[in-house]
């Protein structure tokens, strides 16, 4: 018999929650040649499972955050679990594009794993020591989605795409049997009612500090959207990539995103949120610089696409726990709240980087258009790094 937790999650059960939500994102990129070429649909509706996808997840959040203040951050994960499991084996047995693509929006749900996993960490913890805690936890950020597309690749090949749908079942319910009996409520102050709960929103809409945190975050992972939103059509035109192959490479950037994630876990703690994010956004930007340098000088060329993408994800992995801890510690009562709307903006960020980049590529200028993009969202993110740096000298922090 399985017993409803009442104590604190082990940190095993936050990683899973936390991996099964981004590997959502990108495990089944590989197939979406694929998934075209079966509903005979053009590329550009299908990529919507992607875009749409994170214009939903952005939604959901911004109900996600305030309800977990609200009732708590144990029933809204099991409900987020449990439409999952369900909209993944709609998404297995869509019959047209359409289908495909309501059942994939309604996946979004699983955002709430991610979300949640990181303010319960806040809940129990102070600022610096949740910054390294979410280090640790980012590697799961970075396994997933690292190991997802690899996954997805080999599952289309030996079984055709409706397979990666049918683990992404699989997964879920491990998930949600795991919630259940580890994951017990660590919200101990929730709001007494809705009103309430908003009228303190003004605190936090109103904090430089926090936008400047939930921008840097916004835009440092929207050059990863860039990425998985354009890369697909490079690979294929460009360099003639097969699935599993594209998903083999794929991993480059997460690897990065492993790397930089660890340092942050390692590090986080000794330093101020607004220095190990300005480092992070430095070594993003100055991967993309050289990679369009040799574009230019030597050519296109998969090595220096994918090394530039390297450095995107130590990048990411150095700024994401710092940024994403710093704008759940400006008002720890509202963290959930926070969370959604910072976690809306990131991937509501996403959405619009993936669309741009997708619109402004053609054959021609597919690797140069795709680290350029890249490129404008990871100096955004520098620029609001930087901005909270000032606000930290001006209040002598």
């Amino acid at each position: 018999m399985f017993y409803a937790a009442t104590s604190p999650p082990r940190f095993f059960t936050l990683v899973l929650l936390s991996g099964l939500s981004v590997l959502s994102l990108n495990m089944f990129v590989p197939s979406l040649s694929n998934i075209a070429d079966e509903f005979q649909s053009d590329y550009t509706l299908v990529n919507l499972s992607i875009a749409g996808y994170a214009a939903v997840n952005a939604v959901l959040q911004l109900i996600i955050g305030p309800i977990s203040d609200r009732f708590g951050r144990r029933p809204v994960l099991l409900a987020g679990m449990a439409i999952f499991i369900l909209a993944s084996l709609g998404c297995m047995l869509a019959t047209d594009i359409w289908m495909f693509l309501m059942f994939r929006l309604l996946q979004g749900a699983v955002i709430s794993g991610v979300v949640l996993s990181s303010v319960v960490i806040r809940d129990m913890m102070s600022a610096r020591q949740a910054a390294s805690l979410m280090g640790y936890l980012a590697t799961a950020w970075a396994v997933a989605p690292m190991l997802g597309p690899v996954l997805g690749g080999v599952l289309d090949e030996l079984f055709g795409w409706r397979a990666t749908f049918l683990a992404f079942a699989g997964f879920g319910v491990v998930a949600l049997v795991l919630c259940w009996c580890d994951l017990g409520e660590t919200n101990k102050t929730p709001s007494s009612t809705f009103a309430k709960q908003f009228q303190a929103y003004p605190e936090l809409l109103g904090s430089r500090r926090f936008w400047g945190y939930a921008l840097c975050m916004a835009f440092s992972v929207g050059a990863f959207y860039a990425f998985i939103g354009g890369v697909p059509l490079v690979a294929r035109q460009t360099f003639d990539m097969s699935a599993g192959t594209l998903g083999l490479y794929m991993g480059t950037i997460t690897a990065g995103f492993l790397l930089g994630s660890f340092l942050s876990g390692r590090y986080a703690d000794r330093h101020r949120l607004s220095t190990m994010m300005i480092a992070g956004r430095i070594v993003g930007c100055a991967g993309l610089v050289v990679g369009l340098a040799l574009f230019l000088t030597v050519g296109v060329s998969v090595l220096s696409l994918f090394g530039a993408c390297v450095f995107v994800g130590v990048g990411n992995g150095l700024t994401t726990p710092s940024s994403s801890a710093g704008a759940l510690s400006v008002r720890p009562r509202l963290a959930g709240s926070a969370a959604g709307l910072s976690g809306s903006l990131m991937v509501g960020g996403g959405a619009v980087m993936s669309s741009l980049t997708g619109a402004v590529m053609t054959e021609e200028n597919g690797a140069y258009a795709l680290l350029g993009m890249m490129l404008f969202s990871s100096l955004l993110s520098l620029a609001a790094a930087l901005y909270v740096f000032c606000i930290d000298r001006s209040e002598g922090l």
